[in-house]
C-alpha cells in the first residue's frame, strides 16, 4: 500500500504518518484512504467484480479501481472497517493483493513436514492479530506470513510457530530467498528423536523376549503392581520404550490439544495414553500395542521427515547453483568478497570452470558458457564483449570479466527459486479438493473408531480389551497425512524438475492446467521463426552480379532503421560487400527509399516502387551468365531470357514466407533481394511431438500477411493458422478457441503476446531468461529460445497430473481398505501405523520423485 498526498470530499485532511493509511477527518468520523496494488485488476470486468465484492463490507465511503495502474483507491470508515477486512474482499474477488502496506516475512520451520504440522502452525498463527495471511509449505519447510508491523513484530509471528511446538530456524524478509531449508537431511538417522527410537526399538525387541519366552523361558516375572495391576517384566520393558519413543509425540499432541488442532500427533497421543490406560486401569494389558505405537509411528515420522526432505533437496540444488563468493576487479586488484557484497556495476573476474555469481554484461574476455542450469541448452553459448551472462551459469573455456547487472537477491537464479518457492502457494485444483476432503475426513474416521470400541463387543463378539485395540488402530488410520501430502510433494517435484530443465512454471495450477490443454497456439514471430530477418535469396539482373545488387542495396538501406534494411546491410557486411557513396538519401513511405549512389540516382522497395516509375515487371532480363542462381532464377520466359517478377519470381519468393525487395535505378532493375525471419530448426519436430503426445489441434496466431503466414505454417506442420490479427484480435482468437475447447495454451514472446497470453488458460513465454517482463507475463517461462521445451512441458505436465491422480487415489484406497478390514480383525496396530502413515507418506513421495526422471533432450521416460 503507498500513502495519499491530499484529501478529497471537503473533508480537511490530517495528513499520513508512516504507521498506515492516510487519515481523513470529516465532521465527527474519521475516515482512511487505502491505495492497494492490485494488477492482476488488468481490464473493466475485473473491477466490476472487485467493486462487487465491497458491496458486502460495511463502511466503505468510495472506491476507485484504476485499471492502467493496477491499483485499488478505497475510503473507508475506520469505525466500521479496515485495512484487513478491505484485502479480504479483493481477495474474495478472486484477486491478489500484493503490497497493502504490510510485511511479508519468509520463515524456516524444518521441522513442519507434514500436513498436520502445518495444520498446527496455521492455528497457532491464526490467533495472533495483525496476520493477514499464512501460507504454510511443508514440502520446503517454509512459512509465509504477510502483516501488519503496527499490530504484530517478527518476534510475536515466531513466539506464535514455537508455541505449537516447531523451532523457527532462520528468518528473512520478502525479497530473500533460501529461507525453508535445513541442514539437518543428512543427520536425520542420527538426531535425537532418531537416537530415542531406536533405544524404543531395542525395549520393544526386548519385551517381546520376555513376552514371548522364546530366549528367556521362565524369565517373564512379575515385578510389582501398579493401580491394583500387575507389572511383569516384559510391561515394564514396554514402557520403558513407550517414554523414550512416545516424548516427541505425545509433546506434537500437547500442542495439538493447545492449538484445537486434530491431527495425527493429537490421535496418536490419544491412542497411546488410551492404551496405557486400558492397561493400568482396567488390566487390558495394551502396554505392547502402547509400545508398538510409540516406536513404529517415531519410525514413520523419520521415514517421513526423509522422504520430504528428498523432496527439499531439488529445489536445494537449484540453490546451491550460485556461488558464495565473487572475485570483484578494482583498480587492477583482485578482491575476494560474498555474493551478497557485490554491487551493481561492480565488475566481476570469472576464469574458466567457475560459476559466474552474478548476472552481468560481459566487459572484456570470450569464452563459450553452459547456460543448461539457467536455461537447460545443452550446447555452451559464446559469449563475447556486450552479451548478457546469468548468475548459476557455468565458464567453460576463456577468461571473462563480467559487468554486474542486478543484485545478488535480483538476479535471474534468485528470481526463479522465488518464484519455484512462491509457485507453491498456487494450489490445483486437486489439492484444493483434497483440503476440502481431508477436512471431512479426520471427524468421521475419528467417530467411526468411537463407534467400532463401542460395538465391536456387541456386534462380533470380542472382548473389550480387542475392542479397544481396533478404535486405537482406527486414531492411527485417522490422519490424512499421505493423502494431504499426495498434491503438493507431486508439484514441488514437477516444478522443481521443470526448473532444472529450462523451464520455469510459477504455480501448480499452471502445471496442472499445461496437462490439459487441447489446443497449443503459436505466434509465429520470435516464437516458431527466429524473430531475426536475414537475406535469404539475391538475385542479379541486366547483366549485374550478385556482389553489385548488394552494394547498392547497402548504400539505400544502411541510412534506413527499417528491420529490413538492417538484414540487407548485414549480409552485405558479412560478405565483404562495401558501400557505395551515398547522398540525398529519401524514404519513400510504404513503398521504399531512394538515393544517389555514387551520383545516380538509385532505388529499393516493393515492386509496386517500380511499377511507379514505370517499368515492366513481366520481362526482366535474368543475368545467367556462370554465376550461382537461386531456383527462382530459373523460371525464365523462353524467349530472350527473361523474368516475369509479377507471375512466377516475386509470388514465388512470397510463397515461401519471404519478403521482397527490387533494387535499380530509374532506367534498369539491377536485381531482387529476399529477406525472411527463418523458421526455428525445431520447430516442426516440436509440433509433431506435441501431436504425439496428444495435443489435439496447433494454431499459429499472427500478425504478418497471409501469403507469409500460409508459408509458415505449412513449413511447421500446424493444423491451422489465422493471419494478419492486431493484438486485440489475437485475444478475440484464444477467446474463441477457449470456449471451443477445455484448455488452450498460448506460445509468445512474453511482451507482444501479452493480452494473448493472459487470456489463454495457460500462457506460456519464450526466451524468459534475464527478461523481468516475460518472467512477470506468462504463467510457465521458457528460459531459453528453444522450441523442443514446449512437449518436454507437456509431457511433464501430463506426467504430473497422472502421479498426482495416482498419489491420491493409491492413499485414499489403503487407507479406506485398512479402515474397513480393522472391525474384523485383519489389521493390526503396526500393520495401521507402517502401510497406513509411515508406507503411504514414502510411497506418495517416491512416486513424486519419478517426475524428475523426465528430460526435455529425450523427450522423457513415462513414470
Amino acid at each position: 500500500m503507498t500513502e495519499s498526498d491530499s484529501c478529497s470530499d471537503g473533508g480537511g485532511c490530517d495528513g499520513a504518518d508512516d504507521d498506515g493509511p492516510p487519515t481523513v477527518v470529516d465532521g465527527e468520523r474519521t475516515r482512511q484512504v487505502a491505495q492497494l496494488s492490485v494488477p492482476e485488476m488488468d481490464c473493466p470486468s475485473c473491477a466490476g467484480k472487485v467493486e462487487s465484492s465491497f458491496r458486502e463490507l460495511a463502511g466503505i465511503r468510495t472506491i476507485d479501481p484504476q485499471i492502467a495502474a493496477g491499483r485499488l483507491v478505497v475510503e473507508y470508515d475506520e469505525a466500521e472497517t479496515d485495512l484487513a477486512a478491505i484485502t479480504e474482499r479483493v481477495e474474495a474477488a478472486g484477486y491478489t493483493v500484493e503490497d497493502d502496506g504490510g510485511e511479508t516475512l519468509r520463515l524456516s520451520v524444518p521441522e513442519m513436514d507434514c500436513a498436520s504440522c502445518a495444520g498446527k502452525v496455521e492455528s497457532a498463527l491464526g490467533g495472533v492479530d495483525g496476520i493477514r495471511r499464512a501460507d504454510t509449505r511443508p514440502t520446503t519447510g517454509t512459512v509465509v506470513v504477510s502483516y501488519d508491523r503496527t499490530a504484530v513484530t517478527e518476534q510475536d509471528i515466531v513466539a506464535a510457530i514455537e508455541s505449537a511446538g516447531y523451532e523457527v530456524t532462520e528468518t528473512a524478509g520478502e525479497d530473500d530467498t533460501g529461507a525453508g531449508q535445513s541442514d539437518e537431511s543428512d543427520s536425520i538417522w542420527t538426531s535425537s528423536r532418531a537416537l530415542k527410537t531406536w533405544v524404543s526399538g531395542v525395549f520393544v525387541a526386548l519385551g517381546l523376549a520376555f513376552f514371548l519366552e522364546f530366549l528367556l523361558p521362565g524369565a517373564n516375572a512379575q515385578v510389582g503392581s501398579v493401580l491394583g495391576t500387575t507389572l511383569y517384566v516384559d510391561d515394564v520393558l514396554f514402557l520403558i520404550a513407550v517414554a523414550t519413543g512416545g516424548q516427541e509425540i505425545l509433546r506434537g499432541g500437547y500442542y495439538s490439544l493447545r492449538n484445537r488442532t486434530l491431527d495425527i500427533d493429537l490421535l496418536m497421543s490419544i491412542a497411546i495414553l488410551g492404551a496405557l490406560t486400558a492397561s493400568l486401569a482396567f488390566g487390558e494389558a495394551l502396554y505392547f500395542e502402547a509400545a508398538t505405537l510409540a516406536f513404529l509411528f517415531s519410525v514413520a515420522e523419520l521415514l517421513e521427515r526423509y522422504s520430504m526432505d528428498r523432496a527439499r533437496n531439488s529445489l536445494e540444488e537449484l540453490m546451491d547453483l550460485s556461488p558464495d563468493e565473487a572475485t570483484v576487479l578494482q583498480d587492477s586488484e583482485e578482491t575476494t568478497v560474498p555474493v551478497d557484497n557485490v554491487q551493481v556495476g561492480d565488475v566481476v573476474v570469472i576464469r574458466p570452470g567457475e560459476k559466474i555469481p552474478m548476472d552481468g554484461e560481459v566487459v572484456d574476455g570470450t569464452s563459450a558458457v553452459n547456460q543448461a542450469p539457467i536455461t537447460g541448452e545443452s550446447v555452451p553459448v559464446d559469449k563475447t564483449e556486450g552479451d548478457e551472462v546469468y548468475a548459476g551459469t557455468i565458464n567453460e573455456e576463456g577468461y571473462l570479466e563480467v559487468q554486474v547487472t542486478a543484485a545478488a537477491s535480483d538476479n535471474t537464479l534468485s528470481r526463479i527459486v522465488k518464484m519455484v518457492e512462491d509457485a507453491q502457494s498456487n494450489k490445483t485444483e486437486r489439492e484444493q479438493f483434497v483440503e476440502r476432503f481431508s477436512a471431512y475426513y479426520t471427524p468421521v474416521v475419528v467417530a467411526f473408531a468411537v463407534l467400532v470400541t463401542l460395538a465391536s463387543p456387541t456386534v462380533f463378539g470380542v472382548a473389550w480389551s480387542t475392542a479397544v485395540v481396533h478404535g486405537l488402530t482406527l486414531l492411527v488410520l485417522a490422519c490424512p497425512c499421505a493423502f494431504v501430502i499426495s498434491t503438493p510433494v507431486s508439484v514441488v517435484s514437477g516444478i522443481t524438475s521443470a526448473a532444472k530443465n529450462g523451464v520455469l512454471i510459477k504455480g501448480g495450477n499452471h502445471l496442472e492446467a499445461m496437462g490439459a490443454v487441447d489446443v497449443v497456439a503459436l505466434d509465429k514471430t520470435g516464437t516458431l521463426t527466429k524473430g531475426e530477418l536475414t537475406v535469404t535469396d539475391v538475385i542479379p539482373l541486366n547483366g549485374n552480379t550478385e556482389e553489385q545488387v548488394l552494394r547498392c542495396a547497402r548504400g539505400l538501406e544502411q541510412r534506413s532503421e527499417h528491420p529490413i534494411g538492417e538484414a540487407i546491410v548485414a549480409e552485405a557486411g558479412a560478405t565483404g560487400v562495401e558501400s557505395a557513396e551515398v547522398d540525398d538519401f529519401e524514404s519513400i513511405t510504404g513503398k521504399g527509399v531512394r538515393a544517389d549512389l555514387d551520383g545516380t540516382p538509385h532505388y529499393a522497395g516493393k515492386p509496386g516502387l517500380f511499377e511507379d516509375l514505370g517499368f515492366d515487371l513481366s520481362h526482366v532480363h535474368a543475368t545467367t551468365d556462370g554465376g550461382v542462381v537461386t531456383k527462382t532464377t530459373q523460371q525464365l520466359c523462353e524467349r530472350n531470357n527473361c523474368l516475369d517478377l509479377l507471375e512466377d519470381a516475386v509470388p514465388e519468393l512470397q510463397a515461401e514466407g519471404k519478403t521482397v525487395v527490387i533494387v535499380g535505378t530509374e532506367d534498369e532493375i539491377e536485381g531482387i533481394i529476399a529477406v525472411a525471419d527463418e523458421v526455428r530448426p525445431e520447430a516442426s519436430a516440436a509440433i509433431a511431438r506435441l501431436r504425439d503426445l496428444g495435443v489435439e489441434r496447433t494454431v499459429m496466431l499472427t500478425g504478418d500477411n497471409e501469403r507469409t503466414a500460409g508459408a509458415i505454417a505449412q513449413a511447421v506442420g500446424v493444423d491451422g493458422y489465422q493471419a494478419e490479427l492486431l493484438p486485440d484480435e489475437k485475444v478475440a482468437a484464444i477467446d474463441d478457441l477457449v470456449a471451443e475447447h477445455d484448455g488452450v495454451a498460448m506460445v509468445g514472446d512474453g511482451i507482444n503476446d501479452a493480452p494473448a497470453l493472459a487470456s489463454a488458460t495457460v500462457g506460456v513465454a519464450m526466451g524468459a531468461a534475464g527478461t523481468d517482463t516475460a518472467l512477470e507475463t506468462a504463467d510457465i517461462a521458457l528460459m531459453s529460445d528453444d522450441l523442443s521445451k514446449l512437449p518436454y512441458l507437456y509431457e511433464l505436465a501430463n506426467d504430473a497430473n497422472s502421479v498426482i491422480r495416482q498419489n491420491i487415489w493409491a492413499s485414499l484406497a489403503v487407507k479406506a481398505g485398512l479402515a474397513i478390514a480393522v472391525p474384523f480383525g485383519l489389521v493390526p496396530i503396526w500393520a495401521a501405523v507402517l502401510a497406513g502413515d509411515a508406507g503411504m507418506t514414502t510411497a506418495v513421495t517416491g512416486n513424486a520423485m519419478r517426475l524428475s526422471r523426465v528430460r526435455s533432450e529425450s523427450g522423457g521416460d513415462e513414470p
